[in-house]
């Protein structure tokens, strides 16, 4: 909402001193939104005043229309002689008022005035459109000013150029904020000013009664005439209050006075036809929005109710629109005529011809409304209000200041009676402890504060200890005693609350499971990766690009009821897609050597789950049954760690070449994580998508499967264009197991004793179970065993390979003699001799 300090300033009565930017600081200390205080016109300096154009004279040398123009300015150019002006413009006459810029001048922009020699003659001055003066985005040409306007007058404080307009972003909540009303409003309690209210007019009284009906009043017909065009409310659900009003003879030539146009302008609306400009006018001023049908186009009554199956209606963007059953239209007898509360239909628009109109204030459903628009996709400057709650009483009053203005500025006579259709609404009270601000913010008010403040914000208050608040037609949002204790917390000042930090609890702190993701997470950023954080959301097309199969569990997802982005709807149940798309970045950016990790959780739909979580009440705790079918539908949420690779792992350099990232580093990675849980993990090899069916591991602990690791299929790595040969591991840390207690390892004192072994077994048989053998048949003595070499060649023949291994042995409590280190290297190539087939090289 984009509200010109000046426009606040008249229902305000605002300090003179009060610039844009400090009622933005009040107005944010309230709690609104305010994001920037433009200056509009701040950089305008004169001379800039009103002129007569006394004559012209066409120059018709030249491709386009320029006139020499004779222009007096009065005295503003300090001889009272006319200015000699060349302009390219010919919507003017002579003996018209124009805006003329002087020679030292500058216009926004910075756009400097000089005399200069332009088209063969002396140029002494510009005269100026709304376009130059920063008012309006009109080029039909310059601005013609009134007939009356006194020549030299200074044209920047005559047309209000110089203002501050404020942009805040209202908050779904305060609807009354997405009008001059209300923050007019919220500026005069912020400077404890009166506050005139624009919606506060003397309706027409009925026959007979004494007086206007007042502006939060009951009742109905208290006007005199009768009903204007008739209409009624087919579904209450959908609208409880429509108002309707005439005029006839308007007169489709008048234009839109030039400080109303200023003001859209300044408000961010296109000045369109004098019709179209009040009811914008009065939507930006009041809140309430207004649509004008042309009658001539209407066909008997109108009716407010929801579309029936098939209906079809043209809106004024010149769309076909297929409407749904839920959608509030406004309709005659010809069918649907409006989206109510959305966009008009195209059928019934007020034209440049439409002299007798009918204008419509209404307060439709605001939630039907907000699923409308989204429905249809179809946002407008009405959607927007009637979504965040409009003033129920407004209709009454905005529709006669629209038919008023009408008259007024366009010439048409207001046809007596209004037509009022109502369905009854029952008044909201709420009832609250006169203390309960006081507990909520940890400040002592006092029930006077508390009183003062909700009837500034418009509430009617009764009661002393226990207060029963009726709060205003305004402010729908107000419904229970926190929303209450809010107010007067924001109105007396966020700031004044105190700061007190939260003692912490005996015996709390972060769980085993908390702890362990911080040393995991420290563990891989010590081995040299960096941690990302991806979205939680997913496509089906991440699944093709995974090439996981038809069948793979890890293609059941959650659908997201309102995404993010409709092109990522489900949650995630593997971490690769996200983490692959990071990667992806960071080498279109230029960095091909990345190493990342991500801790987080994956959400694994049951699959007995149902398809819908239930939806709990929310003026009662839930039943222990509710909470069983919330808990069932609640997918499985385990925290796993990844990690990708791609590039050099160690790079190159003056020292030599470097070494690409191989499929054994993302195996180490899962090593990494597992030492922090205090397991040995066992590798064997697999074929798992997304990995290379060749260079696939799978991690087990004991014999449970934790992940997998290794090198992604190459299809995977184009799908998501990543390098080739680009690595990645995954696993689940709750099957891990608990963290064991770390213990500080015993280191003996004594030398220890290195034997090397040389084995060679078929290729199929892999190094893991070779070293899981030795590991067994070495017994307690070995103390750490490394695989050094890997051999094919001739000399141990076809399918065949040799694994080198060093032996380290040593005692807790003694130097080992040759016998024992030879005894347990013999026991060590025994075990695997008969587990895996080896046989020593060289036997």
């Amino acid at each position: 909402m984009r509200a010109p300090l000046s426009w606040v300033r008249e229902y305000a009565e605002l300090p003179a001193g009060v610039t844009g930017r400090a009622l933005a600081a009040e107005l944010i200390a309230a709690g609104l939104e305010v994001e920037t205080v433009e200056q509009a016109g701040a950089d305008i300096t004169g001379p800039l005043v009103v002129g007569e154009v006394l004559s012209f004279e066409d120059l018709t040398e030249f491709k386009k229309p320029i006139r020499y123009c004779r222009v007096d300015v009065g005295k503003a150019n300090g001889t009272g002689e006319p200015q000699n002006i060349i302009c390219g413009a010919t919507n003017f006459a002579a003996g018209d008022h124009v805006v003329v810029i002087l020679p030292g001048g500058v216009l926004p922009g910075g756009f400097e005035i000089g005399a200069r020699k332009t088209y063969g003659r002396v140029s002494e001055g510009m005269i100026c459109s709304v376009t130059e003066l920063g008012i309006g985005d009109a080029h039909s040409g310059i601005l013609v000013l009134p007939p009356d306007t006194p020549v030299g007058a200074d044209a920047i404080e005559l047309l209000g150029l110089r203002d501050d307009v404020l942009d805040i972003a209202v908050t779904p909540d305060r609807g009354y904020a997405l009008s001059i009303r209300g923050i007019a409003r919220e500026a005069a309690t912020a400077y404890g000013v009166p506050f005139k209210d624009p919606a506060h007019v003397d309706l027409p009284p009925k026959r007979g009664s004494s007086g206007a009906r007042p502006l939060n009043g009951g009742g109905r017909g208290l006007e005199d005439g009768g009903e204007a065009y008739p209409a009624s409310i087919a579904d209450a659900t959908a609208c409880d209050r429509f108002v309707l009003r005439e005029v006839r003879g308007f007169d489709p030539d008048a234009q839109t006075p030039l400080w109303m146009r200023v003001r859209l302008h300044r408000a961010g609306m296109r000045p369109v036809s004098l019709a179209v400009d009040i009811t914008n006018y009065l939507m930006l001023e009041l809140g309430q929005p207004l649509h004008a049908f042309d009658r001539g186009k209407l066909t008997g009554p109108i009716v407010v109710r929801r579309a029936a199956p098939g209906e079809k209606l043209e809106t004024l963007d010149h769309v076909m629109r297929t409407l749904d059953p839920e959608d509030i239209l406004i309709t005659d007898e010809s069918g649907p005529i409006s989206m109510a509360g959305t966009m008009g239909g195209l059928a019934t628009e007020i034209d440049e011809r439409s002299s007798d109109m009918v204008i419509e204030a209404a307060h439709f459903d605001d939630i039907g409304t907000a699923r409308m628009s989204r429905r249809h996709r179809l946002h407008s400057e009405a959607s927007y209000r009637f979504e965040r709650g409009v003033d129920r009483e407004l209709p009454l009053y905005a529709s006669y200041r629209a038919v008023r203005m009408l008259a007024e500025l366009g010439g048409a006579e207001v046809m007596p009676g209004v037509t009022h259709a109502e369905a009854p609404v029952e008044p909201v009270t709420v009832t609250i402890a006169a203390g309960h601000p006081d507990k909520v913010a940890g400040v002592t008010y006092g029930r006077d504060v508390v009183v003062r403040r909700l009837e500034q914000v418009g509430c009617t208050v009764e009661g002393d200890d226990v207060l029963t608040v009726t709060p205003p037609s305004w402010r729908p949002d107000l419904t229970d005693p926190n929303d209450l204790a809010e107010e007067v917390i924001r109105l007396e000042g966020y700031e004044n609350i105190p700061a007190r930090p939260p003692r912490p609890i005996k015996g709390k702190g972060l769980t085993v499971r908390q702890r362990l993701r911080r040393r995991v997470g420290r563990a891989l950023a010590g081995a040299g990766y960096v941690e990302a954080l991806a979205f939680p959301f997913v496509a089906e097309k991440d699944w093709d690009a995974l090439h996981l199969p038809a069948d793979d569990p890890r293609r059941r997802t959650l659908r997201l009821a309102n995404p993010m982005s409709e092109e990522e709807p489900l949650l995630r149940t593997t971490l690769l897609p996200g983490l692959l798309k990071v990667l992806a970045l960071n080498v279109g950016r230029g960095f091909g050597d990345t190493a990342l990790y991500e801790l987080g959780v994956v959400f694994r739909p049951h699959p007995d789950a149902p398809e819908r979580a239930p939806r709990l009440a929310v003026d009662r705790g839930p039943t222990a049954d509710e909470l069983a079918a919330l808990q069932a539908a609640l997918p499985d949420q385990p925290h796993r760690v990844a990690v990708v690779l791609s590039g050099e792992r160690e790079p190159s350099g003056w020292w030599g070449g470097g070494r690409p990232a191989l499929w054994a580093d993302a195996i180490e990675a899962a090593r990494t994580v597992a030492r922090e849980v205090g397991v040995e993990l066992t590798v064997k090899a697999d074929q798992h998508a997304p990995w290379h069916p060749g260079r696939c591991a799978a991690l087990y602990a004991g014999d449970t499967l934790v992940g997998h690791a290794g090198e992604l299929h190459p299809r995977v790595t184009k799908a998501y264009g990543v390098p080739s040969r680009s690595c990645a591991m995954e696993l689940e840390l709750r099957r891990l197991g608990d963290p064991a207690t770390v213990r500080a390892p015993h280191v003996s004192s004594y030398p220890v004793a290195t034997q090397d072994v040389a084995l060679i077994v078929d290729d199929a048989v892999p190094a893991a179970e070779v070293e899981a053998a030795l590991r067994e048949g070495a017994g307690e003595l070995l103390e750490a065993i490394r695989l050094f070499d890997v051999y094919t060649g001739e000399q141990v023949g076809e399918g065949r390979k040799s694994l080198a291994y060093t032996l380290r042995f040593r005692a807790p409590d003694r130097t080992l003699t040759a016998e024992e280190t030879s005894r347990a290297r013999a026991g060590a190539v025994a075990s695997a001799s008969e587990r895996t087939g080896a046989v020593p090289r060289g036997a």
